[in-house]
């Protein structure tokens, strides 16, 4: 049989032995396996450290040698160091560029084969004689990558029988080539996954700020739409519910008083018990953080000393995870935001196996810090308001002291009448129209006091509007008397309307006073009604100057004045909320040197009583 190509023929005539040939013949085949499986290891994909081990392993074998060592260039190319040895002991061992053999193989670029390493000055043996180790023999060989740089360098010591020969050289060369690209690889594949890694962390960064900042955003919205601070607390607390991924929570602030925590706004399953409950400071996971100013995050209640146990069993409940954050006004800790229970996937599953994390404390420490502002904001708007209360109640009561004159004028001027009456039906008429007055400053007295309180009662009933505007414009006559204002009337509707008959006589008084203010030297007011089929219409207008344009534009807001003198900036107020309350409209029109017209419109109404 020929002999395969570039082998020479071997059979028994040629000298040799068949037993020899034949161990040859396994010995090569034996090369071939451990080559192939360098091969499938150089493509398996595996970590660089676990294919390095199994490289020098393969190789010590191949080239039938005592140990090798793979160095390998560090990143900076400063300095080479060995990443593993195979032998009795593994030590690591660092050189520079052109120190010992493997370093001047780097810096050369050559192939060292030393049959006798002491022979050789670039050998240095003191790492023999810290090891024991006796080195005889050296075959180190440069490996590069795929742009020929030198990336390091694989040496292997001690051939078992004799010295490296030519075709070690070759051998070793070419599992070296190999090494040397799949470490690049291996090396490239390591930085694009640490760079897939950073990319992932990079955008769970970005999404969990976005998330963030919805949040934020969203809490603005909800801190700007609510009207109180009940409200306010209520639509935070749903908003945290919300992003962190909770079942329930709740809101506990401190009491100015007690000094204990009270419950504002609660939300879950146990949300009626809970509302308005009093829990001390420091009792619980909620007292606790409250009374620290620090936050909690407990995925594992039952073995927590700081979880009110008794409480949660007073209310039937029994959290799986809690979290709390406090809430912080500048030093001082006056509550604190706490949501229950990661929430469960239809399977039972939490959303997260471990309940909340540290991002789900960050997100709720956010919304804290937002909550303590709103609470700050809300409770300055409180004292504010409060202040603002007490200052229009001491204005009111000037206002109504100032509105009682008219009637006081009018009782007055019938009880000096009745003085000089003998006829006894006029004097019970004008008894009748004294008591009618008193019954006017009684009401103008709880009007003022609604109005401080923001109530609204109105007695809608019939009113004759012939007999209305008769006894408006006889009162207005006698109050005005001596003022040099003429009362003209022009009634082009007097039949039946519907509205509350004392306090639209205060509306026209009040129009009818700031009228004469405004003509100190005398003028006329001016009364016209008309109808149509939805509604009656009241126009009052005086020759006066006319309002200032500066006043127009809040001419119906509280403690609007134009500076007159006496003046509470109370009457259009009033005024304007009287006509609210009547499902009415009121506008002004004003023109300097015009005076200024006030236009009143009501609704048609169907008699209340009928039915």
């Amino acid at each position: 049989m020929p002999a395969p190509p570039g082998k020479p023929s071997a059979t028994p005539s040629d000298g040799m032995d068949p037993k020899a040939l034949e161990a040859q013949l396994l010995a090569e085949r034996k090369k071939l396996v451990l080559v192939q499986e360098v091969g499938r290891a150089l493509s398996s994909g595996i970590d660089l450290e676990a294919l390095l081990v199994l490289i020098m392993e393969h190789i010590t074998l191949l080239m039938e040698a005592d140990r090798s060592t793979l160095y390998l260039m560090s990143d900076d190319r400063k300095s080479l160091w060995s990443r593993l040895a195979q032998g009795e002991e593994s030590v690591e061992i660092r050189l520079k560029p052109g120190e010992g053999i493997a370093g001047w193989v780097v810096a050369s670029g050559e192939t060292l084969n030393i049959p006798d390493a002491y022979s050789d000055s670039r050998f240095q043996p003191s790492f023999d004689r810290k090891s024991g180790y006796r080195t005889r023999t050296i075959l180190c060989m440069p490996m590069r990558n795929h742009d020929g740089q030198t990336i390091g360098a694989v040496q292997v010591l001690n051939k078992r029988e004799g010295t490296f020969d030519a075709g070690d050289e070759s051998l070793l060369g070419a599992l070296a080539s190999q090494a040397a690209i799949a470490i690049e690889n291996t090396k490239l594949n390591e930085s694009l996954l640490n760079k897939n890694v950073a990319l992932s962390r990079a955008r769970w960064d970005l999404e969990q700020r976005n998330r963030e900042i919805n949040v934020l955003y969203a809490i603005e919205r909800e801190m700007h739409a609510a009207d109180d601070l009940d409200e306010l607390l209520d639509r935070i607390l749903q908003q945290a519910i919300a992003a962190v991924g909770a079942e329930a929570g709740s809101v506990a602030l401190r009491s100015r008083k007690q000094g204990d925590l009270r419950f504002h706004t609660t939300a879950g399953e146990h949300e009626a018990r809970v509302i308005r409950q009093r829990i001390p400071m420091g009792v619980g996971i909620i007292g606790w953080v409250a009374a620290r100013g620090e936050p909690a995050l407990v995925n594992d209640p039952d073995t927590d000393d700081r979880v009110a146990h008794a409480f949660a069993e007073k209310l039937g409940a029994r959290p799986r995870n809690l979290l709390c954050a406090p809430l912080i006004l500048g030093d001082d800790t006056v509550g604190a935001l706490e949501l229950i229970d990661k929430k469960l996937d239809a399977g039972g599953n939490g959303l997260s196996s471990a309940g909340f994390d540290e991002g789900d404390l960050r997100l709720l420490q956010l919304i804290a810090g937002q909550a303590s502002r709103a609470i700050q904001l809300a409770r300055a708007k409180m004292d504010r308001e409060n202040e603002n209360r007490l200052a229009t109640i001491g204005q009111m009561m000037a206002g109504v002291m100032h509105d009682l004159k008219t009637p006081m004028t009018i009782v007055s001027w019938y009880a000096e009448m009745m003085t000089e009456l003998a006829d006894a039906d006029k004097r019970r008429e004008y008894t009748e129209l004294i008591k009618r007055q008193f019954d006017l400053m009684n009401g103008m007295t709880r009007e003022v006091l609604a109005f401080a309180r923001g109530e609204s009662q109105l007695l809608i009933r019939k009113v004759f509007l012939a007999r209305f505007l008769d006894e408006v414009t006889a009162h207005l006559r006698h109050e005005l008397a001596g003022k040099g204002i003429e009362i003209t009337l022009q009634a082009d509707y007097t039949g039946i309307a519907y509205f509350d008959e004392h306090k639209m006589m205060r509306v026209i008084h009040n129009l009818a006073r700031n009228a004469a203010d405004a003509m100190p030297e005398g003028g006329r007011f001016s009364i016209r009604t008309s109808a149509d089929p939805d509604a009656i219409y009241l126009d009052l207008g005086d020759t006066g100057p006319g309002i200032p344009e500066s006043l127009l534009g809040r001419l119906f807001t509280p403690f609007a004045t134009a500076g007159k003198k006496g003046g509470t900036g109370l009457g259009l107020a009033i005024v304007k909320k009287i006509v609210d309350d009547h499902e009415g409209t009121i506008s002004c029109i004003s023109s300097p040197g015009q005076g200024a017209r006030f236009t009143i419109t009501l609704p048609r109404r169907a008699d209340p009583q009928a039915g």
